[in-house]
């Protein structure tokens, strides 16, 4: 039988509403979003760039993460508010790709980074005295470059299993971003196994990664009982700040990655929690309880304002 050829050289985006009202209150609330986003993040950056008295793995790490979620919400925050703003909801086939390719690079990445935060504090909590030894700079480093591999892999098998299918027609997707299931949605042939691929890809990987970040910080807490008062204080502050992220992040991935290929109504509603929500919030929840991160921004932004 003939292979059905890709008719298809843009989508129409169906967005999140097609009220006008509603878009103009959307694109100023998403817009206040990005910016604290953007702005939120590249502090932490900076903050970990420039202050020597964050050299350690966990601010290593924590910069990492949040220029991971800057690029990550660049990916798509622009684009829903371009459409929002101008009306105008197509994206061609290529710039679909794209989109696609960057929000599974840099999401897989943060999915395998959150990993390696949770044992650079099961090794702080748990193995105290061997923490500058197992946590030594070229180790970090290797952690971040597996993260940043990993979810180059799951981004590449992900565009790879879609890219080549046929997309005849219709081309309108009832979404805001470039996503795999509303997109095997519009392929004209059978995707059942192509489905179980992108099961096995993300919400597979998906749910191993929660339960190992559920049995380390398990290990943690358990591990408290041995610490003074105020050390249990401090690793609880730091562990309370990763635990947060996590739940945010992990069971809205896993309801979206982690079952049969078909789309239904909340998945609009998940994708904006975790594509334009969390990344927003990441900075806050790690700043806020965090007193040393907090102190350091204090510090640059009062240079800053001495120099000025």
């Amino acid at each position: 039988m003939e292979q059905p050829r890709n008719n298809v050289t843009y989508f129409v985006l169906l967005g999140l509403t097609q009220n006008p009202k509603e878009q103009e209150v959307l694109f100023v609330l998403f817009l206040l979003f990005y910016v604290l986003t953007i702005v939120g993040n590249l502090l932490i950056v900076v903050t970990v760039i420039v202050n020597k008295s964050l050299d350690s793995p966990m601010y290593f790490f924590l910069g990492s993460l949040s220029f991971m979620d800057a690029i990550y919400s660049s990916a798509i925050s622009p684009k829903l508010l371009s459409d929002l703003f101008f009306g105008k909801t197509t994206i061609s086939f290529q710039s679909c790709m794209i989109q696609l390719f960057i929000e599974h690079f840099f999401g897989g990445s943060e999915v395998f980074l959150l990993l390696a935060m949770a044992y650079d504090r099961y090794v702080a909590i748990c193995k105290p005295l061997h923490y500058l030894v197992v946590m030594r700079q070229s180790v970090c480093i290797g952690l971040l470059i597996v993260s940043w591999v990993g979810g180059f892999l799951h981004s590449i098998i992900q565009l790879s299993t879609l890219y080549g299918l046929p997309f005849c027609g219709p081309n309108i997707i009832d979404h805001f971003i470039c996503d795999m299931y509303p997109l095997l949605k519009l392929v004209c042939t059978d995707t059942y196994v192509i489905g179980f691929l992108v099961v096995a890809n993300g919400g597979v990987i998906c749910t191993i990664v929660f339960l190992l970040l559920l049995i380390s910080y398990g290990v943690i807490l358990y591990s408290l009982k041995n610490l003074s008062q105020k050390g249990r204080r401090k690793a609880l502050s730091t562990c309370g700040s990763h635990i947060t992220v996590v739940v945010f992040f992990f069971p809205p991935c896993i309801f979206m990655y982690a079952r049969p290929a078909k789309t239904f109504p909340i998945d609009k509603s998940l994708s904006v929690f975790y594509t334009v929500i969390t990344p927003m919030l990441n900075p806050l929840i790690y700043t806020l309880r965090n007193s040393e991160m907090t102190n350091a921004m204090k510090n640059l932004w009062g240079k800053k304002k001495y120099f000025n």
